[in-house]
Parts: structure tokens; C-alpha cells; sequence
């Protein structure tokens, strides 16, 4: 099951909290993959205790409204350690209690020794990172949880941005989103999208805003990828 998310309440709700707390900022900024884009979002400034606890909020919202199961959680290394871990202290707190492992980028060779921290890997696994750029991290997850013996089964992201992945220096025609979804086969959500951005800002009624939301959909003509099947 795919889950699409529209203009709805909850990813508008997110949207305007991640401008407030200044991760999601409008201006001209150069990406990874070297384009020029009208926004950034960096989730490594959810940076207090307050800002990770409602984002932890907007995750399980989120991942308990897409009705994927899944039976624990894994956070990936850096950014997916933070965010895994409060969401499992959070859909604790909901009644749901999982279990929680992470990964170190090198193996420990003292104590208990391995690349794992935590639950032992098994089951259903659900990955928790900030967004998917290329789909690099999510494969070398997959790679990981595999070699234990588990089920890589979905992921969840703060943001889709909706736009063409970059293979080999060249775009491609269908987003990391949609490639994992349909080449990996691993269920995908994400609290909110670029089209949630925009529908944010058409609501703003400052001069601002307004080319905010010019700039932002002429990114989205230029590299936003059409809905459908990765061909």
C-alpha cells in the first residue's frame, strides 16, 4: 500500500512548524545534487527537546493514520538515530511499544562488538529517516537489515520532495520516493510534500510569499517527477 498524502490538515500543521522553527527556510540554496533550490529543509534543527518531541508527534500521526504494521523500528545513522528513537518513545506513549536498533558507520571492536545498537533485527522493519534524496541510505539499510536475517518493510520521511533522482549525473524520471516504493518494494509515507509546500504558501498573503510560491513551482516544473509507475 502506497500512501499518498494530499493537502490535508496534518502536513500543513507540519509544514508551518518546520518554518517556525526555521528548518524549512525559502531562499536560494545549492542542493547535493548541485541544483539551485528555492527551499531547504534541514531536520537536524529540530534541535531541543520541545521541537523533537512534536516532531516525534507528527511522525506517529502520521505513520499510525498509512496503517502500515510493522513490528520495529530502525534508525539509520546519523539523522534516522534521533528521529527513530523518539518515535518510539512517542508511539510508547500512544500505547504502542516497539522495539528500537540503530547502526554505528564502524564497527565497534570492543564490548559487545558489530555495527548494531539495540533490539536485536527481526520482523517486520520500519526505517525512519528525514527525507530521500537518491535513495542511497534507504538501500544501504535494506543491505543491512537483510544480512540480519529481518524484513526491510517500509520507511518513514518527514518530506517528499517530489522531484527527479539523480543516477549516474544524470536526472531520471521518477523520484528516490517512488524508486523505492516500486523497484525496492518498500511502503513509503511521508508527513508532507513539496505540493503540501505549495499549498502552504498559497494561503500566505504577504508579496514574500507570493514569490516564494512562484519560485517554489517553477522548481517543481523543472524537476518534480509525474505521479505513476518508475519506468
Amino acid at each position: 500500500m502506497s500512501v499518498e498524502i494530499g493537502q490535508d490538515a496534518l502536513a500543513q500543521e507540519f509544514v508551518q512548524f518546520a518554518v517556525d522553527c526555521g528548518v524549512l527556510r525559502l531562499g536560494e540554496f545549492k542542493t547535493k545534487a548541485g541544483r539551485l533550490s528555492p527551499y531547504f529543509f534541514n531536520a537536524g534543527l529540530f534541535d531541543d527537546g520541545a521541537k523533537l518531541g512534536r516532531l516525534a508527534q507528527f511522525y506517529a500521526r502520521r505513520l499510525l493514520a498509512s496503517g502500515i504494521e510493522f513490528d520495529m523500528i530502525f534508525g539509520p545513522a546519523y539523522k534516522g538515530i534521533p528521529l527513530g528513537a523518539t518515535l518510539a518513545v512517542e508511539l510508547a506513549r500512544l500505547g504502542r511499544n516497539v522495539p528500537f536498533v540503530y547502526n554505528r558507520k564502524e564497527a565497534k571492536d570492543h564490548g559487545e562488538g558489530g555495527t548494531l545498537v539495540g533490539a536485536s533485527l527481526k520482523g517486520r522493519v520500519l526505517i525512519v529517516d528525514d527525507v530521500m534524496s537518491a535513495g542511497t541510505a534507504v538501500r544501504e539499510s535494506i543491505a543491512l537489515i537483510q544480512s540480519a536475517g529481518a524484513t526491510p518493510h517500509a520507511v518513514v520521511i518527514a518530506l517528499d520532495r517530489q522531484e527527479k533522482a539523480i543516477e549516474k549525473g544524470q536526472d531520471v524520471n521518477y523520484s528516490a520516493v517512488q524508486y523505492v516504493r516500486q523497484q525496492l518494494g518498500l511502503e513509503v509515507c511521508s508527513i508532507a510534500r513539496l505540493a503540501d509546500l505549495l499549498q502552504f504558501l498559497t494561503r500566505q498573503q504577504t508579496p514574500n510569499w507570493s514569490l516564494d510560491h512562484a519560485r517554489v513551482l517553477a522548481y517543481r516544473q523543472r524537476y518534480g517527477v509525474e505521479e505513476g509507475t518508475v519506468r
